[in-house]
C-alpha cells in the first residue's frame, strides 16, 4: 500500500530528491523546481478571486517556469499562454501544447537582452488586446515566494537542526530567496549564496559579457522587481565554460543529470563546503539536463576538472571578470534600476513581507 497517492502529476513531480554528495555537501535535485512557485501563486489567485475560471494565465519563460505554469493550469483547468524564449526546445514545446498551453516564441535574437526585451514587448501587446489574460509576472510579483516554504521544511526534515548554507541560482529571486527566507524564520544564521551569469543586471554584472551565455534562467538583462538583494550573503558569477564543466562533473562524479545552472551552482557549492566544513551545504538543482544535451553534454570532452577551477575574489563590482568571480555580499541592499514596464502592482501574498 502506497503511503501517499497524489491527485495530480504536478504534486508528485515537484518534490525534490535529497542526495549526499560529500561529507557536508548535499543536493536537492528537482525535476522542475518552479512547480512549487506556480502552484502556490495560482492557488492564491483563485482563492482571492483575482482570476476566475475563464482567465488565461500568461507569462514569459525560458523554459522551466513555462512547464510549471502549464502544469498548474492543467491541474486547475485554466487556460495558459506562454511567450517563450528561443531556449524552449521541441520536446518541451510539445509537452506544453499537449498540456493545453498555447506557445509562441519570439524570433531568435542576437543577445539575451534582446530576447528578453522582445518577450516583454509581446506581453504588452497581448495584454492590450485580450482583457481575459492575467500576467503572472514571475519576475516581478512577490506572490511567487509563497511556494518555497515547503521546500525549507523538507530541507530541515532531511538534514536536521544543523548549521546550514544554501547555494543556488538567483533567477527571478523567489526560489533561493524564498527558501532562505523560510529557513531564517527559525534560524537567522542560515547562509545564502547566490549564483549569477555574467551580463545579468540583478547584481550589477551587466558590464561583463559572456560570449557563450545560454544560461537564461539564472539572471537577467532586464531588472526583476522581486529579487531581494539583502537576503544574500555571497554572490558568485560563473561563465558558460565553467558551468559546462560543473554540469559534466555533477553527472560524471555523482550521476546527477541536471541543467547548466546547476552546473554553475555545483562549482560554487563544492567550494562553500570546502571553506566551511562546520556547515551543511545544500545545493539547489532546479531542473534536469535534457534541454542542454546538445549545448553542454555533447561537449563533455571539453569539461575541465572542477578541482582546477577557482574564483577570483572581488570587493567591487567593477572588478568582476570572466570566467568566475565571487564577492561577499553581506546581506546588503542594491539599487538595481527598476524596470520601466510594467508598473508596480500590489502583491497577492501576505506571509513573506519580512
Amino acid at each position: 500500500m502506497l503511503d501517499h497517492i497524489h491527485e495530480h502529476f504536478a504534486d508528485a513531480i515537484k518534490v525534490p530528491e535529497f542526495i549526499r554528495l560529500a561529507d557536508n555537501l548535499y543536493i536537492a535535485r528537482f525535476e522542475s523546481m518552479k512547480i512549487y512557485s506556480a502552484l502556490a501563486a495560482v492557488e492564491r489567485l483563485l482563492r482571492d478571486g483575482v482570476v476566475g475560471p475563464d482567465a488565461v494565465l500568461l507569462d514569459s519563460s525560458s523554459g522551466i517556469y513555462a512547464y510549471a505554469l502549464a502544469l498548474a493550469c492543467h491541474k486547475y483547468r485554466l487556460k495558459c499562454h506562454i511567450v517563450g524564449s528561443k531556449t524552449i526546445d521541441a520536446c518541451l514545446k510539445l509537452q506544453l501544447q499537449v498540456l493545453g498551453a498555447t506557445v509562441e516564441q519570439v524570433e531568435p535574437q542576437a543577445t539575451l537582452k534582446l530576447d528578453q526585451s522582445a518577450r516583454v514587448v509581446r506581453i504588452a501587446e497581448l495584454l492590450r488586446t485580450n482583457p481575459q489574460m492575467y500576467w503572472m509576472q514571475q519576475y516581478h510579483d512577490d506572490v511567487h515566494y509563497l511556494g518555497y516554504a515547503p521546500v525549507a521544511r523538507q530541507i530541515r526534515e532531511a538534514l536536521g537542526d544543523v548549521p546550514l548554507s544554501v547555494v543556488g541560482c538567483v533567477g527571478s529571486g523567489c526560489s533561493t530567496g524564498g527558501i532562505a527566507l523560510a529557513l531564517r524564520q527559525r534560524d537567522a544564521s542560515v547562509q545564502l549564496t547566490g549564483v549569477q551569469p555574467f551580463g545579468s543586471v540583478s547584481f550589477g554584472a551587466a558590464h561583463v559579457e559572456d560570449p557563450g551565455i545560454i544560461i537564461a534562467g539564472i539572471g537577467s538583462s532586464i531588472a526583476f522587481r522581486n529579487v531581494r538583494h539583502a537576503l544574500y550573503d555571497r554572490l558568485h558569477w560563473v561563465g558558460f565554460d565553467h558551468g559546462l564543466s560543473g554540469a559534466v562533473a555533477l553527472l560524471r562524479e555523482h550521476a546527477v543529470f541536471a541543467g547548466l545552472s546547476s552546473g554553475c551552482a555545483y562549482l560554487v557549492a563544492r567550494r562553500e563546503a570546502r571553506i566551511a566544513p562546520d556547515r551543511c551545504v545544500v545545493l539547489i538543482a532546479a531542473d534536469t539536463g535534457h534541454r542542454y544535451v546538445d549545448a553542454v553534454y555533447a561537449r563533455h570532452a571539453e569539461a575541465v576538472d572542477p578541482d582546477l577551477l577557482e574564483p577570483r575574489t572581488v570587493r567591487d563590482l567593477a572588478e568582476l571578470a570572466l570566467p568566475w568571480s565571487c564577492m561577499d555580499w553581506a546581506r546588503r541592499e542594491y539599487a538595481a534600476a527598476a524596470p520601466e514596464w510594467p508598473p508596480p502592482r500590489a502583491s497577492h501574498m501576505a506571509a513573506t513581507a519580512a
